[in-house]
């Protein structure tokens, strides 16, 4: 069955939505994780909260948008996924729930500050690990039954060493995004800072071997397959991948240059999404070796070409008022977090 065109547009625009989201909401789930080790006292965890407290709802609207994107477009991709990893979306559901309750309470709650910090950084944890653990398992295929619906052991089932490899790789790009978001956004100089400075390396030496070991493991030892005439699209996008690290590296050692190691951060994490969207094309969940079923991909799994023309439409309409709102988020808070903007968080 040849892909039509909206089927191939709206495959894209999946997988754009979810890069979205890796680049905007990585850095604050990033900055959860890193908030113990970064911040050591009430002001300096402020600091790290208010750098992320007027963006991170905005951030977390990628993640709705996908997921309503993929049950419109893809329906049998969609109920796949949700279903077969529902104890999983579910924990991560807790933990951003948890991580929102969090920030918004510990600023006026100083007497359960250290149960609210708690919850931000156990709430930041969960996501940035189990989502990475999730695109292991659609890359690397699930068991299904002859209807499509997840056949293996719930939760459980879905931790292998090449997801639990994709999960850590998935986490410490959030890291590395996180700590150049606090060097970018923490008052200079101050502790919160140097610290998150300080960081920025480890994570992304760690991310590139990571990287590496994942692509071989994919390459050698799981062997989906892959659409061979995206076969130079993804080795470009790999070696992108690995220059944008290297710039944020050599940004990053530059005095004053934080921005720019934190947009070079940002755009490896946009190529890591591109490169699995390029590696899975055009298949949304892979089927594993003892599967009955078979891989769900974007011709099986898609809506008509009537409703993908009209989302289309609607996409015109809405994705430009949601950039705009997002340019003006993030120019009004633009800059450094100041002492009297710790009042609010």
């Amino acid at each position: 069955m040849d892909i039509t065109f909206f089927q191939g547009l709206w495959f894209l625009l999946i997988f754009v939505l979810i890069d979205g989201y890796f680049v905007l909401d990585g850095f604050d789930l990033g900055a959860g994780v890193l908030y113990p080790f970064v911040a050591k006292n009430d002001k300096e965890k402020a600091v790290v909260r208010t750098s992320i407290g007027p963006v991170w709802d905005g951030n977390e609207v990628w993640l709705l948008t996908a997921g309503g994107a993929l049950f419109a477009a893809f329906p049998a991709a969609y109920a796949t996924t949700f279903s077969g990893f529902y104890l999983a979306v579910m924990l991560v559901l807790f933990g951003l729930i948890v991580r929102a309750v969090s920030v918004e309470y510990r600023g006026h709650d100083p007497k359960w500050g250290k149960a609210w910090d708690a919850c931000f950084t156990v709430g930041s944890l969960l996501p940035a690990l189990l989502l990475g653990v999730a695109v292991g398992n659609i890359y690397a295929g699930i068991p299904m039954d002859a209807n499509g619906d997840y056949a293996g052991i719930p939760l459980l089932g879905l931790v292998t060493p090449f997801t639990l490899l994709c999960g850590l790789l998935g986490l410490s790009m959030f890291l590395a995004q996180g700590a150049s978001w606090l060097a970018l956004k923490a008052p200079k100089p101050s502790e919160v800072q140097t610290r998150a400075a300080g960081l920025r390396l480890p994570f992304q030496v760690v991310s590139l071997v990571l990287f590496a070991v994942v692509s071989v493991y994919a390459l050698v030892g799981i062997q989906a397959p892959m659409d061979p005439a995206l076969g130079v699209v993804r080795w470009l996008l790999a070696a992108l991948f690995v220059v944008a690290v290297v710039a944020s590296v050599f940004f990053a050692k530059k005095k004053d240059c934080d921005l720019g190691a934190f947009v070079a951060q940002s755009a490896s994490c946009a190529l890591l999404v591109l490169l699995l969207a390029a590696s899975m094309f055009p298949n949304f969940v892979m089927a594993s070796a003892d599967s009955v079923g078979p891989a769900i991909t974007a011709m099986s799994a898609a809506s008509s070409d009537l409703t993908l023309m009209w989302m289309t439409i609607i996409t015109c309409v809405g994705l430009p008022l949601v950039l705009v709102y997002h340019v003006i988020i993030y120019r009004t808070f633009r800059g450094r977090v100041k002492d009297e903007d710790l009042a609010h968080y």
